[in-house]
C-alpha cells in the first residue's frame, strides 16, 4: 500500500480545527499531523477531559482522515534554549510562568512528559489499526546555538556540556515516552541540539541512544546547508521515525545574503536560500523516496508546508497530488529476470 500522505497542521493553527480538517480532507489528504497548539491538539485537555480525544477521532473520521502523529515543537524548543523574550510568543501562559529562565525550562520538561502522555491516551483510542508506534515530534532547543561561528573561539569542552545538559533534560523525558511506548522524533534543524548529520550522531550518543530518541526527517533543513540529505536517511536508517516532505532552493539571491539569511525575512529576493512548495525547489525527492524504499519505511509522508510566494490553498494541494506521484513502490523483482531461458 502507498504510504499515507499527512498535512502538518502547525503552520494552519490559525484555523480552528473544525474548519481546518475538511479543508485537509478537500486537498486531497488522507489525515493530519497535529500540532499542539491553536485549538488542534490540547495537551491538557487530552490529559484531563474524559472525551477530548474521543471526540478528535470522531471529527477526524467525519472528515474521512486518520493521525498517525502529534507535534509539540513550540515547547520543545524551550527545554534547552536560553530564555528571552520571544519565547514568551510561543508559550503558553502556564509554562511560560513567571518567565524566569529555568523554571520556564523545567515547565516545558514537564509539557513534554505531559505530550507523551496525552499520545498514548489519544493513539489508544485510535479507531482503525496502529502499526507504528505512536510519534510525537518535535524540537529541543540548544543552549549552544548561539556558539554555532563564536568568536571567543568556542572549544568542544564547551560544546561537550551542551550536550551534556541536552541529555541531563531529555533523558527524564525520554524515560516517560519510554514507559508509555512513544516516540520522540526531533526535526533536525538550526537551533535545536542536532542540525546536521554530525550533530545528529552527537545527539544520539548524548542520550546513550536512547531507544525513544529518533529523528523526524527534513530534507529542507539540510539541503540549503550543503548536508547531503539523502545520506541522512542511511545513516540513521533505525531512527527515522516520521518523515515531513518538504521543499527548499539555495543558491538564489542576489549575493547580499549568505546561508545565514542576512537578517532578511523569508520571501525576501536577496536571500541565498528559501522554503518552497513540493516540486519547486532543489530538494530531489525521487532519491529519498529510493532510500526510504530501502529502509521500508511505512510511516506517513507528512507535508510541512510553507511557500510564501504561492497561496496556500493552491500550494497545500499541489503538494499532496506531488507527493503521490513520487511516492513509487520498490521492485518486487529483478529486472532482467526476463531475459532468463530458465523455467520458473
Amino acid at each position: 500500500m502507498p504510504r499515507p500522505v499527512t498535512l502538518f497542521t502547525g503552520q494552519w493553527a490559525d484555523l480552528p480545527i473544525t474548519e481546518l480538517l475538511p479543508l485537509i480532507k478537500e486537498m486531497g489528504y488522507d489525515g493530519a499531523e497535529l500540532a499542539c497548539w491553536g485549538d488542534h491538539f490540547d495537551v491538557s485537555k487530552a490529559l484531563e477531559s474524559d472525551t477530548f480525544c474521543k471526540d478528535l477521532w470522531a471529527l477526524l473520521q467525519k472528515n474521512g482522515l486518520t493521525c498517525h502523529a502529534l507535534s509539540n515543537h513550540l515547547v520543545g524548543q524551550a527545554v534547552c534554549d536560553p530564555i528571552d523574550d520571544r519565547h514568551q510568543d510561543i508559550l503558553s501562559p502556564e509554562v511560560w510562568g513567571d518567565g524566569d529562565p529555568e523554571g520556564v525550562r523545567q515547565r516545558a520538561a514537564e509539557e513534554m512528559k505531559n505530550t507523551a502522555r496525552a499520545a498514548r491516551k489519544f493513539f489508544d483510542l485510535r479507531p482503525d489499526p496502529q502499526i507504528l508506534a505512536p510519534v510525537v515530534n518535535g524540537f529541543t532547543g540548544s543552549s549552544i546555538w548561539h556558539a554555532l561561528y563564536a568568536f571567543p573561539p568556542t572549544s568542544q569542552a564547551y560544546l561537550d556540556k551542551g550536550y551534556a545538559d541536552f541529555a541531563k533534560r531529555w533523558l527524564p523525558i525520554l524515560e516517560v515516552f519510554e514507559e508509555v511506548d512513544v516516540n520522540f522524533a526531533l526535526e533536525v534543524h538550526p537551533t535545536e541540539i542536532a542540525f546536521d548529520t554530525a550533530t545528529a550522531k552527537r545527539a544520539l550518543k548524548a542520550v546513550d541512544a536512547h531507544k525513544r530518541f529518533g529523528f523526524n526527517y527534513d530534507p529542507s533543513h539540510l539541503g540549503y546547508q550543503g548536508v547531503d540529505y539523502v545520506d541522512f536517511l542511511r545513516q540513521f536508517e533505525d531512527r527515522i521515525y516520521h518523515v515531513h516532505m518538504k521543499d527548499a532552493w539555495w543558491g538564489r539571491g542576489d549575493g547580499s545574503a549568505g546561508v545565514f539569511g542576512g537578517h532578511t525575512d523569508f520571501g525576501d529576493r536577496r536571500r541565498y536560500w528559501d522554503f518552497r512548495s513540493l516540486g519547486h525547489g532543489d530538494i530531489d525527492f525521487e532519491e529519498i523516496i529510493v532510500a526510504l524504499n530501502e529502509l521500508a519505511y511505512q510511516g506517513p509522508l507528512s507535508i510541512e508546508w510553507e511557500d510564501t510566494r504561492m497561496d496556500r490553498i493552491h500550494g497545500g494541494t499541489e503538494a499532496c497530488e506531488f507527493t503521490r506521484s513520487v511516492d513509487f513502490k520498490p521492485s518486487s523483482a529483478a529486472f532482467d529476470s526476463a531475459f532468463s531461458k530458465e523455467e520458473k
